[in-house]
């Protein structure tokens, strides 16, 4: 498959403690009408970790159905346990995803060498298109450049969610695959810069509640060869860039659709909803793109 353009990591909407099957298609519907290239549930943003086996289960599974073939599905399988990223990867691949995402594995640390053999194990056991997903800020290991190269040549690793937030690092993995390789932002505030030295596409928090906006940036870079616009466009949306990650994602993500109406205010523990002050300034910055009334505290859903 080809990898370009604008992906959404989804939100897991909960009410009652379940899983809410009529926002998560509310929430679908809204990312195709907005124009998005694909969606990725059960990833980071999508509350993966607090997710049972059987929810992991439903929630791909509800995300295939709900896409409808209109946009491929990137279903998050990573574990730090390579035997269960197989079952998961698995399980998504007979569910019918078009791809899987993949993290590097978190807390045991692995050498490179155990990442190339993480990775490679999983890439023959499943035969189906994979995505690694490095993001050291949370797994405690960066994947190195030459690591991803080789994994690279693996015929069924198709690309990079290259959330390292290094622009060093995106150049180096342009220029030891030759630019072959699909590189995807995992960083809505480095989109742009991240274009300018070889990467493709996003997996965003903020097409959640923006997919149209995160688009037009994409296509004036990509299409339309307009640096300027792409500069407007990113400069209007850094405030909210910014405010995704006052508090740890997807806790702001969740609040602002919340407040749109689109789910109920709800996460999984260890997550707890935001602090009063920063859910003030959140506001703020909704407010100031026009996406809830000014002063606006609560959603409709």
């Amino acid at each position: 498959m080809e990898l370009k353009g604008i992906y959404t990591a989804l939100v897991t909407p909960f009410r009652g403690g379940a899983l809410d099957e009529k926002a998560l298609k509310k929430l679908i519907e809204f990312q195709v009408a907005g124009g998005v290239d694909g969606i990725v549930p059960c990833g980071t943003t999508g509350e993966a970790p607090t997710l049972s086996y059987e929810e992991h289960e439903k929630v791909i599974e509800l995300a295939i159905k709900y896409a409808g073939g209109k946009v491929p599905v990137i279903a998050g399988t990573g574990s730090n346990s390579t035997a269960e990223a197989i079952e998961l990867t698995m399980s998504a691949k007979k569910l019918g995803a078009d791809a899987c995402l993949l993290t590097t594995p978190y807390y045991n640390k692995p050498t490179q060498a155990g990442l190339l053999a993480h990775f490679t194990t999983i890439a023959e056991k499943t035969r189906i298109p994979l995505v690694l997903y490095n993001i050291p800020g949370r797994t405690g290991i960066n994947m190195a450049p030459e690591t991803i190269a080789e994994l690279a040549k693996v015929r069924n690793i198709v690309g990079i969610k290259e959330a390292a937030g290094s622009l060093t690092q995106v150049s180096e993995i342009y220029r030891l695959t030759k630019g072959r390789f699909a590189i995807l932002s995992g960083d809505d505030n480095l989109f742009l810069p991240m274009m300018s030295v070889g990467a493709v596409g996003v997996i965003s928090v903020i097409s959640n509640i923006m997919p149209k906006e995160l688009k037009s940036l994409y296509k004036a870079f990509m299409v339309e060869k307009n640096i300027a616009k792409s500069m407007r466009i990113h400069t209007k949306l850094m405030p909210l860039f910014q405010g995704m990650f006052i508090e740890t994602n997807p806790i702001p993500v969740k609040e602002a659709a919340y407040r749109m109406g689109m789910i109920a205010r709800e996460y999984r523990l260890p997550l707890c909803p935001m602090s009063d002050k920063n859910a003030a300034l959140l506001g703020d910055i909704l407010a100031g793109h026009g996406l809830i009334a000014k002063g606006g505290k609560k959603g409709r859903a």
